[in-house]
């Protein structure tokens, strides 16, 4: 069974919203009262979780806890987890793998927070990604073809979600991919322990199997010429990564041999050709690719006395050398210093993979900085001379007096990437990345738009909801349409009268005949409002009484003492089993939306609000409201849970 910890907050929470001594109104506007009755009613509002909106891939999250838990049902025969797996892939194709390494935004977002602890957002995504393969389930394949060809540059998580959201809508999809195998920085940037190599192929192999072609080995510019992609398709999606790492700004001796980029030491990684480090290593980062760097060179260990080809260096600068290191070699463990800027609970890296690393015996120096990489004779780095800083923003501020020098046989810069442009220059925007609009479309270019990395260096759930929005764009474009304006919450929202439309209790076309309000009405959902377009609930508006402490579940981890981590390339991360991710959905506050837990029925004192009949009811269409009897008393909004229940004006 997975650890439990509770968690405490400074304020316990109770069932009282209002504390004595509160007996002021709110400003009129807001409480329109007379005598016994009011112009205000019940409004049920529908609005983004803070959680979704924390997604960069545009989960819907609230939802999965919805099936989980047995309040959206999945239709007869199917399993609540395949339920569940098609409602993620709508949004992001690698539940398996980001539930694993995404740095879960979602989160820090939760609402939960302000009770005691975020849900297990990720642990759910990896326990249904884990039973999907599992299971061997499959992407639907479309129903249509659309006749149209789309090219898309770029086999990483950008390019494969964008593919599979072009392909569910019926287009003949190609993926262009430079490298041996698709996969980009899920499988060239993370170390297989965080993304076992197994689970990655499953997943990508699934959207291939839906028609997708892929076409590695080639890269556009070189192989195939920008000319001849144009005219062979009839969308382009860009998705080629930021493949450069950036140097050190404003500090010499970075042109020295043993200074590489994290970019080609992971890559020599990842494909198998850098097998040792040197015994001194320094990391400058503070970031997830820092962490990484850092934990893969104590796992493969230092070999002493490397020379030529078998330099850790050159292996990383190569786009093909590989190491010759007999299996007899001596490794020992190597001394490795990360640095980072920002004080450590500062820093961009997920806290977990920050401890994780200092366990395993990477030495962390925070809040400083880098003031000179120190060459000898021959020019090679011998030591990194470097001061205690404060941070004003992003630029750091050095404190005079603090200087003192870490030697190292090798250097890592892990401070972020830039593009590489080689053979499709047209499309640079003078800063080695491509310009796009809100709907990732190219500047200047109707039928072509980008994602990822190469618009802006981000999370890979981040390039996933690029590459989603894009497709969206580019199915628009391919039907001869003006695309839309995206809106401010860009988010897959919970669709209530899709849901209705799909329990058969879609609402009869209006007649466009006058008429009165719509509480009677058979064309219309009363005093529903879907407000998620535009806004995110925060937790202040809603009744955190209501939810009682309860530890979240979380996952086993293996975590590797410093005298054994040589070698061990074993995934540290367990997923939680059934009955945990139960209990887990449980937990979820339903931020903005009715989970049915009939505080307004039962405290309504009019008997006003009531349940909708069960041949009438629907996910986001529990209760209603009686507006004959209501009196506008503010009961049923003020023990809303989720916020759902808005007082706003009607009769």
């Amino acid at each position: 069974m997975a650890e439990q910890t509770a968690a405490t907050t400074s304020t316990a929470l109770s069932w009282r919203r209002f504390k004595d001594g509160d007996h002021k109104h709110r400003p009129w506007q807001e409480e329109i009262f007379q005598a016994s009755w009011s112009h205000k009613c019940p409004t049920y509002v529908q609005r983004t979780p803070p959680c979704q909106g924390s997604c960069p891939s545009g989960h819907d999250i609230r939802g999965w806890f919805d099936i989980v838990r047995g309040i959206e049902k999945p239709p007869a025969g199917m399993a609540w987890q395949e339920y569940l797996f098609r409602r993620m892939v709508e949004a992001n194709p690698f539940p398996a793998v980001m539930g694993r390494v995404c740095p879960a935004p979602c989160e820090t977002g939760c609402n939960r927070n302000e009770v005691e602890d975020h849900l297990g957002i990720n642990a759910t995504e990896h326990y249904i990604g884990d039973w999907a393969i599992k299971n061997g389930l499959k992407l639907d394949k479309p129903e249509v073809e659309t006749g149209k060809k789309v090219a898309v540059i770029g086999g990483g998580p950008g390019g494969l979600s964008a593919a599979w959201q072009l392909r569910r809508r019926g287009h003949s999809v190609t993926v262009f991919e430079g490298n041996e195998k698709l996969g980009g920085m899920m499988r060239y940037g993370i170390p297989g322990y965080r993304t076992p190599r197994d689970v990655l192929d499953a997943e990508i192999n699934r959207i291939l199997e839906t028609g997708v072609e892929a076409r590695t080995n080639t890269r556009i510019g070189r192989d195939i010429s920008l000319a001849d992609l144009e005219s062979q398709f009839d969308a382009i999606f860009w998705a080629i990564g930021a493949q450069n790492g950036r140097q050190l700004p404003g500090v010499a001796g970075t042109d020295a041999p043993n200074v590489v980029s994290a970019v080609g030491y992971l890559r020599a990684f990842n494909e198998g050709r850098l097998k040792a480090v040197s015994p001194r290593v320094v990391v400058i980062g503070g970031g997830d690719t820092s962490i990484d760097v850092s934990c893969v060179a104590r796992r493969l260990g230092a070999v002493a006395g490397l020379s030529g080809d078998d330099l850790p260096e050159v292996v990383a600068a190569s786009d093909g050398l590989s190491q010759t290191i007999p299996a007899t070699a001596k490794k020992t463990l190597p001394q490795v210093t990360l640095t980072s800027l920002f004080t450590e609970d500062k820093m961009f890296a997920t806290p977990r993979e920050v401890a994780d690393a200092k366990h395993e015996g990477v030495v962390l120096k925070a809040g400083v900085m880098p003031l000179e990489i120190v060459k000898d004779a021959s020019g090679r780095a011998v030591a990194l001379k470097m001061c205690q800083c404060t941070m004003k923003g992003m630029t750091p501020e050095p404190v005079a007096g603090t200087e003192f020098t870490l030697d190292f046989d090798l250097l890592v810069i892990a401070i972020g990437q830039y593009g590489k442009l080689e053979g499709i220059e047209a499309l640079d925007n003078g800063k080695t990345f491509i310009d796009a609009d809100k709907n990732f479309r190219v500047s200047g270019k109707k039928n072509q738009f980008v994602g990822g990395d190469i618009v802006r260096p981000h999370l890979l759930t981040t390039a996933i909801g690029h590459g989603a929005i894009a497709a969206e764009g580019i199915d628009t474009h391919l039907k001869g349409e003006e695309l839309p304006r995206r809106p401010k919450v860009d988010k897959r929202h919970f669709n209530l009268l899709e849901k209705l439309k799909e329990v058969g209790l879609s609402p009869f076309e209006y007649d466009h005949q006058p008429t009165r309000g719509t509480a009677n009405a058979k064309f219309a959902v009363h005093n529903f409002e879907n407000r998620a377009e535009q806004e995110v609930i925060p937790a202040d508006e809603m009744f955190l009484g209501h939810f009682q402490h309860t530890p979240r579940h979380k996952r086993q981890e293996r975590h590797v003492d410093p005298d054994k981590v040589l070698g061990d390339f074993e995934e540290r991360l367990a997923t939680l089993d059934e009955k945990e991710i139960l209990a887990e959905s449980k937990r979820c506050m339903s931020c903005g939306m009715c989970f049915e837990c009939d505080n307004c029925v039962v405290f309504c004192p009019q008997t006003a609000v009531q349940r909708v009949p069960k041949a009438e009811r629907s996910v986001g269409r529990y209760v209603y409201t009686e507006y004959s009897k209501c009196i506008g008393c503010h009961i049923c909004s003020e023990v809303c849970p989720t916020g759902y229940i808005q007082m706003g004006l009607g009769e």
